[in-house]
């Protein structure tokens, strides 16, 4: 009766230690802090993984490039020193030079455009693009769209950004918009950003209101300008070679939370774009709500030429025109 129990109490014991084994835990990070739309976004698709996956998948997040920068994050995804991420798309063409397209400023008439663009076939054509480079592209999430803050003056037109240097994400196409305005580009992880605003290292920098209220720029700068220049997509990563060993049912259930996490994300944009100028107004920030868009997009034209000849026009009007 002894050794029955025994046995028993051992396999109950090599049970346990069984399952406990069977649960996976993925790290997942982002550069911003958790209450933010991208804290969100990765929130609810770890919630998601392991409801979809009855616990066998258990993903960690890491808020305020607390594993690095997105390039870094990026890098180490692409290497499989870490499983996900979920980045802006700043860094991206960087690692996957078709995404490029996508920084294009004034690319998109609104969010309802991009993300109509970016949920039918010419995003989910650029997801398959990543494959190739060491990732799993599990879904489009969202930034935002991208206005101008700085510390020295209020900017009504391009002419008030002659001269101010600004940091830009480390990314091209940004970097080649920008110099196009007369500005001062000083590309930068997001990590670094806060720190040389407050020293003036930089006079200012740009991103969308989410990323602007999240990172607590109001106490370092004060002007902000509603530019809308660009639309800033985000996107959940995952190293290509973890998600092909998954089977097909927990692919599914990874693209699926992914979804999810980025309804959640997108909602948290909204949210954040209805309130943040009263919020920033609130907190002591000029804003500039009445930009000249117009001269913005003049301003631009031998950019923008440039870019049609880089990407072609064809592919240009195709985002432009998409109803």
């Amino acid at each position: 009766m002894k050794l029955n129990s025994l046995v028993i109490g051992l396999s109950l014991a090599l049970g346990l230690v069984s399952s406990a084994a069977a649960q996976t835990t993925m790290r997942i990070s982002i550069s911003i802090a958790q209450n933010s739309h991208q804290g969100v976004a990765i929130d609810t698709f770890a919630k998601e993984v392991e409801k979809r996956t009855a616990g066998r998948y258990k993903v960690q997040p890491f808020y305020s490039g607390s594993l690095g920068g997105e390039r870094e994050s990026i890098e180490a995804v692409q290497l499989g020193t870490q499983e996900l991420t979920f980045s802006s798309t700043g860094p991206v063409p960087n690692f996957v030079p078709e995404a490029r397209i996508l920084d294009i400023p004034f690319l998109f008439r609104d969010k309802a455009h991009a993300r109509a663009v970016l949920d039918g076939p010419i995003g989910q054509e650029m997801l398959t693009k990543f494959d190739a480079k060491g990732f799993k592209a599990l879904a489009w999430g969202e930034n935002g769209i991208r206005h101008m803050t700085n510390s020295k003056r209020d900017v009504n037109s391009p002419d008030d950004l002659k001269g101010l240097k600004m940091r830009t994400m480390e990314n091209p196409v940004h970097v080649a918009a920008y110099k196009g305005l007369g500005i001062v580009t000083t590309p930068m992880a997001f990590p670094e950003v806060f720190t040389a605003l407050q020293q003036g290292t930089v006079d200012g920098q740009e991103n969308p209101l989410s990323v602007i209220m999240a990172a607590k720029f109001d106490q370092v700068q004060k002007h902000l300008s509603l530019t809308g220049h660009v639309y800033s997509p985000g996107i959940f990563l995952m190293n290509k070679a973890t998600f092909d060993k998954l089977s097909a049912a927990d692919k599914q259930a990874f693209l699926e939370a992914a979804r999810e996490g980025v309804k959640a994300n997108r909602a948290r944009v909204d949210e954040d774009d209805a309130k943040g100028v009263a919020e920033l107004r609130a907190k002591g920030m000029t804003v500039i709500e009445n930009v000249d868009k117009a001269k913005f997009v003049a301003t631009l034209a031998p950019v923008n030429a440039k870019f049609e000849e880089q990407f072609g026009k064809a592919n240009i009007d195709k985002i432009r025109n998409f109803k």
